[in-house]
């Protein structure tokens, strides 16, 4: 039992820490935020240019499509947590996956208006439903990779089972 319980803690530790990650970026200004995208989107711009050197692109363009894509998948990741963490706190198959959506879209929903008390920020509904696919995706992921890795291992104990 003891095991069960530091799993459970560890498990929300980390949704935790995730959120408090996402909370920090999203409490950095407009400026500071715009520098670390920017920074990014230049390292990502040379990677392409390298491998397709014929290939032009808008750095405006794809900056905004990287700082979407960050969106998304920090969310997907915060998805994965939160539902691994509500399995490991015993909650059950369709009511796991309607409480990590609700939380994930309540955290996406409080982390832009979070921004709107920061300079050069606002808060978007865009970016909640961008955050909320992200997490919706994750959690599906999450749900079918498990269940996945459970009939696969039902099959292994039934063959066991017949050749034993």
């Amino acid at each position: 039992m003891k095991n069960l319980s530091t799993r459970k803690i560890m498990s929300w530790t980390a949704v935790l820490l995730w959120m408090g990650l996402i909370f920090s970026l999203s409490h950095q200004p407009a400026s500071e935020s715009g520098e670390m995208s920017s920074g990014i989107t230049e390292i990502v711009m040379e990677t392409v240019e390298q491998v397709l050197p014929v290939a032009e692109a808008d750095f405006d363009q794809f900056e905004h499509i990287v700082r979407k894509n960050a969106h998304f998948f920090i969310y997907l990741i915060l998805g994965v947590l939160v539902i691994h963490a509500l399995r490991e706190s015993g909650v059950q198959s369709f009511r796991r996956i309607c409480l990590a959506v609700g939380i994930c879209v309540l955290y996406a929903m409080s982390d832009e208006f979070h921004q709107l008390f920061i300079a050069g920020r606002s808060g978007e509904v865009r970016d909640v439903m961008i955050d909320s696919s992200g997490a919706f995706v994750g959690i599906i992921f999450y749900w079918l990779t498990g269940k996945m890795l459970r009939r696969n291992k039902q099959k292994v104990f039934h063959r066991q089972q017949v050749q034993g």
